[in-house]
């Protein structure tokens, strides 16, 4: 589970840190603090992979990493 990457991010809008585990579609949480939304994806993380798994769904190879999307950004 771990080697799946996370992006955190401020949201103006939410008003919130928002996490989200691009490889995991629809996988997100968001928190108060930087450090709630890092445990809150963590937690998010678990339970899209566990749903997964009992559902006996194909689950993605982790393949995103931050140092891709500094260099999209360039």
């Amino acid at each position: 589970m771990d080697r799946y990457g996370i992006a955190i991010f401020w949201s103006d809008e939410d008003n919130q840190f928002i996490s989200v585990a691009p490889d995991l579609r629809g996988c997100s949480a968001s928190g108060d603090t930087y450090e709630e939304a890092l445990s809150e994806i963590q937690i998010a993380k678990a339970l899209w992979l566990g749903a997964s798994r009992d559902r006996e769904y194909e689950t993605p190879p982790p393949r995103w990493r931050p140092d891709q999307a500094a260099k999209a950004a360039d």
